[in-house]
């Protein structure tokens, strides 16, 4: 119900207008005007119906709510947009520039520089032969220097194809070709490139136009060093600063290692700051080596320091061969060098007497003293001490077919250099078969000895003045130098000379000789598994055993290597590691096996000793495997274990020498060690004794057979007569005189060898007195 009498309209929650007239409340309907109205706000038809506002504010304010409303809906959507955004997927570049701040660092910034120039480089300067870069000198004799020049002609570029061919670091195919000062390759190169700018039966006259622009620009900036060079060359001096102009790459450099002359090339050379040795010239070089299986390049680095004004070009530490006084002579010497440098390739018995150098892992290369029998085997030493294998590259370069155009922005069309071969390194080890290839097969199919490619005159002068191999008597492995190392002089008369029952002597040498020829021809049912022989020599001291398998191994010329216990060590898993390696290494050198007094390896095994049982279980187990010839001796034959009785071939007993043994013994060493009887030339000395002047025949003896008969008597090994004739010897040196029975009878005397032995005579005879009694008071 509704009243039109002093109407009050107002607004419910659900937005419908309410009239209130005397008291009596009602809802009005809606008009169909407002019902189109849907997405004005219900504050709106509020707010229209309200009379205690003014009416102009009645009319003013929904539409300013309006506006308010849109944009609050906008920003709104604004936000969802930028939330929905997915970095990186905006498919535009964005460019940032580096700026500089007031405390000179950098950042970015989407905002160009204020100081940026045009770029000096562009589409107008390609058609230029040549691009010259200048820049400030800070030489009083001129304003500019060049820094840079860049070829673009291909003219220009053809022509230095020729005139730098090899030279590193320069391409001359490149569309851009840059040279920087001090513009080394044209110095090194100026001869060659000044001939060619002018020769007019190679090169067009185009080109000839176009090169002589580059000419008259380098000639210009290069005449001082030029003339200089030539000053050096004319003075056979150089000063530091311009010591890179008589090094030319790929020429001859003549320096030294360790006092051995050594020839290398030059691959490339900078000044440098070396951690060491401060600023430098640094030359990288390369020499020949060989690593076990292959000869190959390695680098060698040689500095040279700074120095004061001008010095003699071969005062220097390297300097080129060009400039050696004698270098025809020097040039053939290590040529010869390098031939036997190749000899010594593969495995080798010499003899090796000088200096050596030890690679210490804590110290580095030290100087050693090595006066012995060596075997030469890179292959053993790199496998032993891999950290010291050089590393190689190879020796041989190969061109492929390979065409290479040069076109630039600017030509009609492309321009080509022609069919160019670039070189690549090629190593002919590498190649498929090459194992078949390099090696001469045996007609048992193993291989004999590898052949190796036959290096070149020049490859023969870059071989290194070193050689790998190991010392037999100081055990290390060792670089020696090549010129040192010299060919065995063996003595044929050595197992001659041995002093032994002919059976004992025959059988030794007939079963090592027969195992060195027939090793193979008897195996077990296990491969690989007692092809060996072993000899155990057992008896007193000094009565040859040593001996027996030093004269074996000298008969036969071959490696002996000797060892023992102290050598391999103590702990069980030190002696089999060092036991394996040393009899892999004796059955590739075919050499003989010395395990001198090996009774630590040999005892009789027992149950509280549980570190000793390891220890001859092991050497028990490697026996069975070894495939060369192993003497063993030892003075206690009854305390070895059973288990080696099946695993010894020939075990030979040494007996005592009698008085004919020593008597051959004693003459022996007169004969090798003294030097024979004396020469008729005698002078007396006052009290009529013989002298001879010191250092003139002093090795002569005068010793009679009757001298020589009596000392047979005595009953001494052969050890204690030769200790006892050495120092007879040196007694009758320090007095001037000749050997005679005088020295010898005083040294016998003074070492109680008199004493001794007629105790021992007297012990002997009261034991014989006291047997014969005994059988007597038995009878």
């Amino acid at each position: 119900m509704t009243s039109t009498s002093d109407p009050t309209s107002r607004t419910d929650d659900e937005g419908s207008v309410v009239v209130v007239s005397n008291g009596v409340s009602g809802t009005a309907s809606p008009t169909p005007a407002e019902e189109n109205k849907e997405d004005k706000p219900a504050t709106e038809s509020a707010a229209t119906t309200a009379k205690d506002k003014p009416e102009g504010a009645e009319e003013d304010k929904p539409k300013d709510e309006e506006e308010e409303a849109e944009k609050k809906n906008k920003d709104e959507d604004e936000e969802k947009k930028e939330e929905k955004v997915v970095m990186g997927m905006t498919a535009e570049p964005k460019n940032l520039y580096q700026h500089i701040d007031r405390y000179n660092k950098p950042y970015w910034s989407d905002k160009l520089p204020d100081d940026l120039v045009e770029a000096a480089e562009n589409e107008e300067t390609q058609k230029f032969s040549i691009l010259v870069r200048n820049k400030r000198s800070y030489d009083s004799r001129k304003t500019l220097e060049i820094d840079s020049i860049v070829v673009q002609s291909p003219l220009i570029k053809n022509l230095l194809r020729d005139v730098l061919e090899s030279y590193p670091g320069v391409t001359t195919t490149l569309n851009r070709l840059s040279f920087a000062a001090p513009f080394r390759p044209f110095v090194h190169r100026w001869e060659e490139f000044s001939q060619a700018c002018f020769d007019e039966e190679k090169y067009d006259a185009e080109t000839r136009k176009h090169t002589k622009l580059l000419y008259d620009v380098l000639k210009e900036e290069l005449k001082d060093v030029i003339a200089c060079l030539e000053d050096y060359i004319k003075n056979k001096v150089v000063s530091y600063e311009h010591i890179w102009t008589i090094f030319l790459p790929e020429s001859i450099v003549f320096s030294s290692r360790y006092g051995h002359p050594l020839a290398v090339k030059l691959t490339e050379s900078a000044f440098t700051e070396h951690p060491k040795l401060g600023p430098c010239f640094m030359m990288q070089c390369v020499c020949v080596d060989y690593d076990g299986y292959k000869f190959g390049n390695t680098t060698s680095m040689l500095p040279i320091l700074p120095f004061s004004g001008t010095i003699p070009i071969t005062a220097l530490d390297s300097f080129p061969m060009a400039f050696h006084e004698d270098a025809v002579s020097t040039t053939a010497s290590l040529l010869e060098r390098g031939r036997k440098f190749e000899k010594l390739a593969g495995t080798h018995y010499q003899t090796y007497s000088g200096n050596a150098i030890e690679m210490d892992p804590n110290c580095g290369p030290t100087l050693v003293n090595c006066d012995s029998r060596v075997v030469v085997d890179s292959t053993a030493y790199c496998k032993t001490n891999p950290e010291y294998k050089p590393q190689l590259k190879p020796l041989k370069k190969v061109e492929i077919s390979l065409d290479i155009h040069a076109k630039d922005d600017d030509d009609a069309g492309s321009f080509s250099f022609g069919r160019r071969k670039p070189p690549f390194d090629f190593d002919p080890y590498g190649m498929p078969g090459a194992e078949e290839m390099f090696l001469n097969m045996q007609a048992d199919g193993s291989a004999s000895k590898r052949k190796h490619i036959a290096l070149t005159e020049e490859q023969l002068i870059l071989c290194t003045p070193m050689v790998r191999g190991f010392s037999l008597k100081e055990k290390k492995w060792l670089q020696f130098f090549v010129t040192l190392v010299d060919d065995i002089q063996f003595n044929d008369q050595a197992f001659s000379s041995l002093v032994l029952p002919e059976g004992h002597k025959s059988l030794i040498l007939a079963f090592a000789q027969s195992q060195v020829q027939n090793k193979n021809a008897f195996d077990d049912v296990i491969q690989g598994k007692g092809k060996g022989i072993i000899m155990l020599l057992s008896g007193g001291p000094g009565i040859g055993k040593t001996l027996t398998a030093e004269s074996v191994a000298e008969a036969m010329r071959v490696p002996l290597y000797s060892m023992g216990s102290g050598d391999i060590g103590t702990a069980s898993w030190e002696v089999e590691n060092k036991l394996t390696q040393t009899l892999e290494l004796v059955a590739k050198w075919n050499a003989v096996l010395l395990l001198d007094e090996c009774d630590v390896f040999l005892e009789e095994r027992s149950t509280h000793d549980l570190d000793r049982n390891k220890i001859v279980s092991i050497f028990l187990r490697t026996l069975e495997y070894y495939e060369g010839i192993m003497f063993l001796t030892t003075n206690r034959v009854q305390n070895i274990d059973p288990a080696f009785d099946s695993r010894i071939h020939i075990s030979l007993e040494y007996p005592d020498l009698d008085e004919t043994a020593r008597r051959a013994v004693w003459k022996g060493f007169l004969d090798r060690s003294v030097g024979g009887p004396v020469a008729p030339e005698k002078k007396a000395n006052q009290d009529g004794s013989t002298m001879v002047a010191a250092g003139e025949a002093k090795n002569k003896h005068n010793l009679a057979d009757e001298h020589i008969n009596e000392l047979a008597k005595l009953n001494l090994n052969g050890r204690i007569i030769k200790n006892v004739l050495k120092t007879s010897s040196l007694l009758a040196a320090h007095r001037g005189q000749e050997l005679a029975y005088e020295h010898v009878q005083t040294v016998l005397k003074v070492g109680g060898h008199i004493d001794r032995n007629a105790r021992r005579e007297v012990q002997k005879a009261e034991a014989a007195a006291a047997a014969a009694a005994k059988a007597e008071t038995g009878a």
